[in-house]
């Protein structure tokens, strides 16, 4: 086993323009290591776009002061939220953006989560020029808004697709991850997600279909390895279990 992480992490890497990933230590879900990762895009002007914000780094922060100026910090679904609110302290000038249910959801848990404008299906004018999005709804556990840089063609998911690596994870994870469905090279949401959206597979059929009208040639995820290429034939792949 290796260490998990895809490494050199909290660092910038680039992977088209104006867009970079960061990948971040992993974090503890159940006990279970998660590895982390983040998307930075540059918006007109400098101004800066983070989605799903990794644990504060001093040298990361510095890569990123040199891109320009944070201005929005996205929490893209009701897990994906807990460092968000350190980064609004570094940057208290950055708007926090957030999905359905993220605000209830860390109030119940006792977390502090900054004021925040509600996400949904129509981008907000700070960025609509520059990147799409979908709420992902019909899932009883999971409100997920996804987006699309359009300049590269990269479409950014967090949780609904998992694609761990079986080498990077403890053995009894790496088995679990076979049973749950989300094990590289066939990653997908895992069956708890899936099953979630029973009732509701209409609405996340229609906005899935959405995605791929996007034609994504790329697809960062949150958790494990991220397409760097055929993003829609990928796409199709992984959300097999909805579309069929």
């Amino acid at each position: 086993m290796t260490s998990g992480l895809y490494t050199p992490i909290n660092t910038l890497k680039p992977i088209g323009q104006d867009i970079w990933i960061a990948d971040g230590p992993s974090v503890s879900f159940y006990g279970i290591p998660f590895p982390t990762r983040m998307t930075v895009v540059r918006l007109d002007k400098g101004k800066l776009w983070v989605h799903s914000p990794i644990a504060i780094n001093k040298e990361l922060l510095d890569e990123i002061n040199l891109l320009g100026d944070v201005k929005h910090l996205i929490a893209p679904n009701n897990i994906h939220y807990l460092s968000v609110g350190k980064w609004q302290e570094m940057y208290p000038d950055a708007q926090v953006w957030a999905a359905p249910n993220v605000a209830d959801r860390a109030k119940k848990y006792n977390v502090a989560f900054p004021t925040s404008q509600e996400l949904g299906n129509t981008p907000p004018k700070a960025w609509y020029q520059e990147i799409d999005q979908v709420y992902v709804q019909g899932n009883k556990i999971l409100h997920e808004i996804d987006f699309f840089h359009k300049k590269t063609k990269t479409l950014v998911l967090t949780d609904l697709i998992e694609n761990f690596e079986a080498q990077k994870l403890p053995w009894y994870f790496a088995f679990l991850c076979k049973l749950a469905g989300n094990l590289s090279p066939d990653g997908k949401a895992p069956i708890d997600m899936r099953l979630a959206f029973s009732g509701g597979r209409s609405q996340a059929r229609e906005a899935i279909a959405h995605m791929i009208s996007w034609k994504p040639e790329k697809i960062i995820l949150a958790h494990g390895k991220w397409y760097d290429k055929n993003g829609t034939a990928e796409l199709k792949r992984a959300f097999r279990w909805l579309l069929s």
